[in-house]
């Protein structure tokens, strides 16, 4: 039997090398590895499926790589600020990866690899002469990295039953913060808003939380009460509950008040969604825990989010690129950047404010103004001029000569 080669690394990692054997006891950790899920208190198995399936992990990772793949990403040329347009890497970071992947797509589905499976991985294919053609992605349970002696990465990929290798200039790779994934970082916090939305689901699956119990004044054998709880719920439950009770042997319902139990498991649950959010580090209104939000502080997160959250991943994502659409001589003269204005664009008047500043200390064009507000140039909107100042250019009439 022939097993992928990174099960085979995930099992030398947690019995050792051929050099180096160690025996490790069920409950380490290491072995909960090489089957794709991880331990937690709540007895709960956290992995990529289970953890999506919690509406905030959902909501965290859609959000973080749905905004990297919509930001725009240009090649820029230092000192000029102008795009390099020309230049063969262009298209594959600001328009399109192949020919069924736009370039957008790429990076979200490669940030989605790295937030529940560590890492985003993509094929750098090349023209004969060198320059990058397109990008692929790879399955990340297929890539490896492993290191030279002298620290220089290389990757293996998984191709039938052997491995390709590749250079560090042909992986386009992408890692979240400390190399392992969120779900994995917080798993037992999403543990717990899991075993949260069992418990509720139970209960609303038996008619919801208890609100009273039955009182009998004669004792009940076994067979009795074990068939008065199958008459209740199939008579009391799910979409017959609230339906009138009838009770005999004189029995007694007596109703119950909400506890103190009861608001706390409803405070759990919204501090659950907060947890989540420390995980992915994206403040809790973007996950619409909206308790302690306001108009104000809001419009504050969301440059937070941009702060905190995506402005490492950006980062990342334009050293990535460079590292292997680029070479290092054209790293000198060339940058990737990441166009974050439409993400930081305040309200409309603001925004003009801002403007009306830029153009009156003399930064930006009328038509660079334009551009910011996706309308055509003007033609006569390349100058620098103040236009909140004028000089007249009609002059004053002579004085006359004639004696008074």
């Amino acid at each position: 039997m022939i097993l992928n080669l990174s099960l085979v690394d995930r099992v030398k990692r947690a019995f050792g090398s051929d050099k180096e054997q160690k025996a490790l006891p069920l409950s380490d950790p290491s072995i909960s590895e090489l089957f794709v899920f991880l331990p937690t208190a709540s007895n709960i198995e956290v992995g990529p499926g289970s953890a999506m399936r919690v509406p905030a992990v959902a909501c965290a990772v859609g959000i973080i790589s749905e905004t990297i793949g919509d930001l725009p990403a240009k090649l820029f040329q230092h000192g000029t600020k102008e795009t390099a347009r020309d230049h063969s890497s262009y298209k594959l970071i600001h328009d399109q990866a192949n020919e069924w992947t736009s370039a957008g797509q790429l990076r979200a589905d490669l940030t989605v690899d790295a937030l529940l499976h560590d890492n985003g991985y993509a094929l750098v294919s090349r023209a004969s002469d060198g320059r990058p053609l397109e990008l692929h992605r790879l399955d990340p349970g297929k890539v490896q990295m492993k290191h030279e002696d002298d620290g220089t990465p290389y990757y293996l990929v998984t191709a039938g039953r052997g491995h390709i290798r590749h250079e560090f200039t042909e992986i386009l790779h992408i890692r979240p913060f400390g190399g392992v994934s969120p779900i994995k970082l917080g798993r037992e916090a999403i543990a717990l808003a899991i075993a949260y939305e069992r418990h509720i689901a139970g209960l609303f699956a038996n008619g919801g939380r208890p609100s009273g119990i039955i009182k009998a004044k004669k004792s009940l054998d076994s067979e009795a009460k074990r068939k008065l709880v199958a008459s209740w719920f199939s008579t009391h439950s799910g979409s017959n509950a609230g339906s009138t009770a009838l009770l005999d042997e004189e029995m007694e319902y007596q109703q119950l008040s909400m506890t103190l139990a009861d608001a706390q498991f409803a405070e759990g649950r919204l501090e659950q969604i907060r947890e989540i959010a420390r995980v992915f580090r994206v403040p809790p209104t973007m996950l619409f825990e909206l308790t302690r939000g306001t108009w104000s502080n809001t419009e504050e997160m969301a440059r937070q989010f941009y702060t905190i959250t995506l402005k490492p991943w950006l980062t990342a994502w334009a050293w990535a690129y460079a590292r292997v659409l680029l070479t290092p001589e054209e790293r000198d003269q060339l940058y990737v950047e990441f166009v974050t204005d439409d993400l930081l664009t305040t309200d409309t008047a603001a925004r003009a404010t801002a403007y009306g500043q830029y153009r009156s200390m003399g930064a930006m064009t009328a038509n660079e103004v334009r551009a910011g507000l996706n309308l055509a140039p003007h033609p006569e909107g390349n100058s620098l001029a103040n236009p909140y100042t004028t000089s007249s250019s009609t002059t004053s009439p002579a004085p006359s000569k004639e004696a008074v």
